[in-house]
């Protein structure tokens, strides 16, 4: 059986999206975007989910090329009768649905279709995008999990131009973080359909290392033409979906168990284990074909470890990344940015500690093109004071409203064309937010923290020009209470509380305690015992929290957390992070998806909600800081996607962008 989040037997195609050009107003209001961006050709994905009783539950999307005064109709199909169109007027205040039927399920399912003569009426075969009905709340996904592996981060793409999304997921085996050797299990990239029909296998192979700062793959429809590529770095012996392997299949340079080199520590000469690292040998960055797996470029990684060498010494490493074993040296992040305002590039990036490294490329007609390349060492005059700025994680977005994307690079930005942007001296952080916090000030913010006892802490800088809105020192463990670590790890900011307006921020560790709100003011003595993920699932405009296995929410008059859904069947991802495997507005509704793999490793849950909606927006998935953050939500140390305008009961209109659909 083909996806049951779409019609029985597949008897459907992707709807035709009207082309219709919608207004389009900047971030900040003062002048619009002009450029037209290439976004996914995706149909309205409804979902029906059987609730308590003989109600059924149907939400669908809207989609960000629909006109905003847009309606909808719905229809239940039961077995081989005719379809009954179930509302008497058009549906316009949400894009969701509750159906009370008595009858048998087996056979029932539910479509949707803008009223009247709207854009988007028919598809190409005049069959609507039909959803069965849920017996649970989640769609079960099966998967083929190698032994001694486990489903780690998944994103998302259209990678057979259906318009219907796909699932990429890492399995992970052995890892080991970069600070650790230890040999790892090679890093396995799988593609499934949502009815967990397995598409290709690539195994990066050994040369490779399994660890969270080591592979971050891209998904994503890189030359618009309907079908997202899926990116990540590659190696000797990496075997991609068809069985093709790239380099040499012979080669190794993962040192074997119990590797030594000499050392030296405070004056001694020590044996230092490097077993299980990769400090030689050829790298290459491999765009793979997102229906079969297989490779469809392979270039040079770039930067590499050494500009005159495969086989650097460890000093040499050393000399260049400020370690001779790798830890420095082997922080990748990746992300996809519209660097021209129009098309997706792909920017895989090295290095945050020291020697900061982004190089942007373009694939375009069957051909990788390294467009830029941003170096924090290479003697461009300016370009030392974003060394040592980045976070284990990055975001994307518009931050000086020009049409055209940067790159938050932690404690900086680099500015669409390579350059750097402005760097605020602050330094390395673990986690970062990046949306519109402050809705009373103009443009886009981010929260930030800062992995060391200092002044900022926890810092809300503007995201265009840096400027500091406000800081909160971290403070050492000895000051509060027996805090312990180098400073925060941790960081939220969410809006949560309705009492203020924009988002509510709070830190984890360093002696940063409370809840503040976007002015800087503390709000509440407790914050939540969460500070990691966030969700839209109920019916309000407050997000929800989302930590480990569960959805909750937060109580301001309390000071709680009260649980809405929990699966204790379910496991989280990436050890202590506690994240999901991912988290979108993958169907339904605009609210959001959550993934978990099951306790077995087995198969995934795709959580979605099932309370009646309040109001309406056009899918997240069609916002472009949002879309984005799904791209990148799988890199280093996951963090929760934004989007580009701030929601609540206070919040101005949802944004209209310049969309132009890939694949037409």
């Amino acid at each position: 059986m083909k996806r049951k989040i779409r019609s029985i037997a597949k008897m459907k195609s992707k709807l035709f999206l009207s082309l219709f050009l919608i207004p389009v107003f900047s971030l900040t209001g003062k002048q619009p975007l002009q450029a037209q961006r290439w976004m996914e050709d995706i149909n309205r994905a409804p979902v029906a989910v059987q609730l308590g009783g003989d109600s059924i539950y149907i939400g669908w999307r809207m989609l960000g090329t629909d006109p905003e005064d847009i309606g909808f109709d719905i229809y239940r199909v039961s077995g081989r009768a005719k379809p009954v169109k179930l509302n008497t007027k058009p549906l316009t205040l949400t894009t969701d649905y509750i159906d009370v039927f008595p009858g048998d399920r087996e056979s029932l399912s539910y479509f949707v279709q803008p009223a009247g003569n709207m854009p988007g009426n028919k598809t190409a075969s005049g069959i609507p995008d039909t959803a069965c009905v849920w017996a649970h709340q989640y769609l079960e996904v099966p998967l083929q999990t190698p032994e001694n592996y486990s489903p780690g981060d998944a994103s998302v793409g259209d990678l057979d131009g259906d318009g219907d999304y796909e699932l990429v997921v890492h399995m992970t085996g052995r890892g080991a973080d970069n600070s650790r050797t230890g040999v790892t299990s090679a890093p396995i990239l799988d593609a499934y359909e949502m009815d967990g029909t397995l598409l290709w296998r690539i195994n990066l192979g050994i040369n490779i290392r399994e660890g969270a700062h080591y592979t971050q793959f891209m998904v994503y429809d890189l030359d618009g033409d309907g079908k997202a590529e899926v990116a990540c770095k590659t190696a000797d012996g990496t075997v991609d979906g068809r069985g093709k392997v790239i380099g040499n299949a012979d080669s190794v340079y993962r040192n074997p168990a119990g590797t030594t080199v000499k050392s030296f520590r405070r004056g001694r000469e020590y044996d230092r284990d490097m077993s299980g690292l990769i400090l030689s040998g050829p790298e290459y960055l491999t765009v793979f074909n997102g229906e079969t797996g297989s490779a469809l470029a392979t270039v040079d990684y770039i930067p590499p470890r050494h500009p005159d060498t495969e086989y650097p010494t460890p000093s040499q490493i050393q000399e260049i990344w400020g370690d001779d074993y790798g830890n420095r040296m082997d922080r990748f992040l990746a992300c996809i940015a519209y660097l021209d305002g129009e098309r997706p590039s792909l920017v895989m990036c090295r290095g945050y500690y020291t020697r900061t490294v982004l190089a942007a490329w373009n694939w375009r007609n069957g051909k990788l093109e390294n467009i830029w390349t941003f170096d924090s060492d290479d003697g461009t005059p300016g370009n030392e004071a974003y060394r040592g700025q980045g976070n284990h994680n990055l975001s994307v977005g518009d931050v000086d409203n020009d049409g055209k994307d940067e790159i938050i690079y932690g404690a900086c930005v680099i500015d669409d064309n390579g350059r750097g942007l402005y760097s605020t001296g602050f330094g390395h952080g673990d986690a970062i937010h990046f949306s519109d916090l402050d809705p009373d000030h103009a443009g886009l913010e981010i929260f930030n923290i800062q992995e060391r006892f200092d002044d900022a802490g926890a810092n809300f800088r503007a995201a265009g020009s840096g400027e500091v809105i406000w800081k909160k020192p971290s403070v050492k463990a000895a000051e509060s209470g027996g805090d312990r670590g180098e400073g925060p790890g941790r960081a939220a900011s969410f809006n949560i509380d309705p009492r203020y307006r924009g988002s509510e921020c709070w830190v984890k560790g360093a002696g940063l305690k409370g809840l503040f709100n976007a002015k800087g003011d503390l709000i509440s003595e407790v914050e939540p015992r969460s500070c990691n993920f966030a969700v839209w699932w109920d019916a309000d405009l407050l997000r929800e929290i989302l930590d480990r296995n569960y959805i909750a929410k937060w109580n301001w008059e309390g000071s709680e957390q009260e649980i809405l859904l929990q699966d204790e069947e379910c496991r989280s991802n990436n050890g202590s992070k506690a994240t999901p495997a991912l988290s979108a507005d993958l169907f339904g509704d605009w609210r959001e998806e959550v993934i978990w793999r099951t306790s077995g490793n087995q198969s995934l849950r795709i959580y979605t909600t099932t309370i009646p909606a309040r109001n309406r927006f056009y899918t997240f998935m069609h916002d472009p800081v949002y879309r984005l953050g799904i791209a990148w939500q799988n890199v280093a140390y996951n963090q929760p996607p934004h989007t580009s305008f701030y929601i609540g009961d206070d919040m101005a209109p949802q944004p209209r962008y310049n969309i132009r659909l890939t694949g037409k």
